[in-house]
């Protein structure tokens, strides 16, 4: 299990919380730091949501065509990615508002 982490980001540290609360070990992946890993990458691109819109760029984002298109501007500049995000048993959700993640704890 792998939260994709920005502890500057409020919901993103409320989402680790609730994980916390329940008792849930769970690698935390601070990906402004170390990138977005290679094999989330797919799973991440089939996310609606998963680019934030405002990071991104009105013009960026209106590019995004294909999942392709998506894919390699994860890689390119991984703020872009929506957070937090929970990734777990080849299944991931987008903690907006943070409690959807524990839709993937059962």
């Amino acid at each position: 299990m792998r939260l994709y982490h920005n502890p500057r980001c409020s919901k993103s540290r409320q989402a680790l919380a609730l994980l916390e609360e329940r008792g849930v070990a769970c690698e935390i992946h601070r990906y402004l730091d170390v990138g977005i890993r290679m094999e989330d990458l797919d799973l991440l691109c089939q996310l609606e949501g998963v680019v934030r819109k405002k990071e991104a760029g009105k013009e960026r984002f209106a590019a995004l065509r294909h999942e392709d298109d998506v894919r390699q501007l994860l890689l390119d500049d991984p703020k872009v990615l929506e957070r937090p995000i929970l990734v777990h048993n080849g299944q991931a959700v987008i903690g907006r508002p943070p409690e959807e993640i524990l839709q993937l704890l059962s």
